[in-house]
């Protein structure tokens, strides 16, 4: 029996390299491009179309993703040891490329929670907020103290309790860009629509103190947030015994919710990828692309984040943004990060990590590339500091670094009440108060994984399910998580140690 060639593909006509989408061994026939490979190419990884000298352009998706830094023969390996960034810059021609969606026919719904600030939640958690880290080990023992006690069984409509800590608060100016994107964070987790009521509970001394948190922030709306500091309670015990005593309370407003029909306009997705491959730009991205776009058609929100991880392919986003000052705001965050990494001691091109790259991923132009598919092609409707609120509707952009959960972290402190993640070599995290659908780039991940990840986007490559019945099938997805069919995360009881704020600026 004749064995099947090795399978290969060709993402854009332009392109001088194919993607391996099995181990290809050493001069094996590639008959659809007359040539035999000169290496041996792992799966997701590059190999090249016809020869290539010192400096010639690497093209794929129709976009550079950097120059040979050395001789490449036809069907040779293309990777880190031949491929670099060189000058990647680009034409943001803002708007060029901005063309509204058409509106989605037939009003699609979900069952969520009405708050009374007119958002809609997909949970409804109650949340024990810190300030400062000193407080955070507090906040676990009021949470494990709920937990032991069944204070929650007399309220069917509650989620849980959830303790969000963290590793800052304090030792920080307290009137810098830090001490700003942290004050935003916490309020705005106060104000996310899948917490039905907050505690916020502070030492007492530090840096961010509750009383510019409450006077400033506006936390709730509802009027369902208290707020205490243990030095001014008395001590570890007292603040327990209060914290069960006021999470009580809260609990009665909060079951008084309950799941009612909501437009899915009151949807607001965080975007993200982590442990990405060479197969991320070609099926999960993608699909969250097509899922994000019918989302923006029915009126909801989706938001882009990670700039470090959009790096060489930001010219794709302003060329779709509404208009000149949105497409601005993105290349000037662009260029704080330039300065902040070079200030730092990094450069934005060490990105990809080690498992990017033996997934199959060489410079940052190339993941950034997969990353921004994401995003779909609706129009930039907005670009947004990090934790700042999201106030436009329709595909908007977030400023964040690429480390995952700080990066969702932002988003969810901006609105979001979904979060979407695509993986390819494998990640496991949850992110309380929203549910995380996890997307496995391909097959094998999702066999192996299969318990942490829910829905399989390999079979766009293994068995030709097209891009955009995937996107369909995540949408509806969507949806029905949404409604309160729980996510593998959930199942497994993942957001309780993903709370990570950006820390910007020094420690002192």
């Amino acid at each position: 029996m004749t064995k099947n060639p090795p399978r290969v593909i060709r993402l854009h006509p332009s392109d001088n390299l194919a993607v391996a989408l099995e181990d290809i061994g050493k001069d094996a026939q590639l008959a659809e491009f007359g040539l035999n490979t000169r290496d041996q190419i792992p799966r997701g990884h590059k190999l090249a179309l016809n020869d290539l000298a010192i400096g010639d352009p690497v093209r794929r998706y129709g976009q550079l993703i950097g120059v040979a830094t050395a001789a490449i023969a036809a069907g040779g390996h293309v990777h880190s040891h031949n491929l670099g960034m060189g000058d990647h810059r680009q034409d943001y021609a803002f708007g060029a490329d901005c063309s509204p969606l058409p509106v989605a026919t037939g009003e699609r719904s979900f069952m969520g929670f009405h708050r009374s600030d007119g958002k809609v939640g997909t949970r409804n958690y109650l949340g024990i907020l810190t300030s400062v880290n000193c407080s955070g080990s507090v906040a676990r023992f009021i949470a494990e103290a709920a937990e032991r006690s069944g204070l929650l069984a007399d309220f069917p409509n509650v989620d849980g309790v959830v303790p969000i800590v963290h590793g800052t608060g304090c030792g920080m100016s307290g009137d810098n860009e830090g001490y700003t994107a942290l004050f935003r964070t916490i309020a705005g987790y106060a104000q996310n629509p899948n917490f039905g009521g907050i505690l916020l509970v502070g030492l007492g001394c530090e840096v961010m103190q509750i009383p510019d948190l409450v006077g400033k922030g506006r936390m709730r709306a509802d009027g369902n947030f208290r707020y205490m500091t243990i030095q001014q309670t008395g001590g570890t015990r007292r603040t327990i015994d209060r914290g069960l005593a006021v999470l009580k309370d809260m609990a009665q407003i909060a079951n008084q919710a309950a799941r009612a029909p909501a437009p899915v306009s009151h949807l607001t997705v965080a975007l993200q990828c982590g442990g990405s491959d060479g197969y991320s730009g070609i099926t999960a991205n993608p699909a969250l692309g097509h899922a994000s776009d019918l989302l923006v058609r029915h009126g909801g929100t989706t938001i882009l984040a990670e700039t470090p991880e959009i790096y060489g392919a930001e010219h794709l986003l302003t060329r779709r943004a509404v208009s000149a000052d949105v497409g601005q705001k993105l290349v000037d965050r662009i260029r704080w990060w330039e300065e902040y990494t070079k200030r730092n001691g990094g450069e934005m091109d060490n990105n990809p990590s080690p498992g990017n790259k033996k997934g199959g991923l060489t410079t940052i132009l190339e993941k950034s590339l997969g990353a921004v598919a994401k995003g779909g092609t609706a129009p930039l409707a907005g670009v947004y500091e990090y934790a700042e609120p999201i106030t436009a509707t329709g595909f908007v952009y977030m400023d964040s670094p690429g480390y995952d959960p700080c990066s969702v972290t932002g988003q969810i402190a901006s609105g979001a009440n979904l979060v979407v993640f695509t993986t390819g070599r494998g990640s496991v995290s949850g992110y309380k108060p929203a549910p995380c659908i996890k997307l496995a780039t391909n097959s094998e991940m999702f066999a192996r994984m299969a318990e942490d990840m829910d829905l399989n986007c390999g079979d766009i490559v293994s068995e030709g399910v097209s891009v955009e019945a995937k996107g369909q099938e995540l949408f509806e997805l969507l949806i029905r998580i949404a409604s309160g069919e729980r996510t593998k995360s959930e199942e497994l009881g993942f957001g309780g140690a993903e709370f990570v704020p950006w820390q910007i600026g020094a420690v002192m």
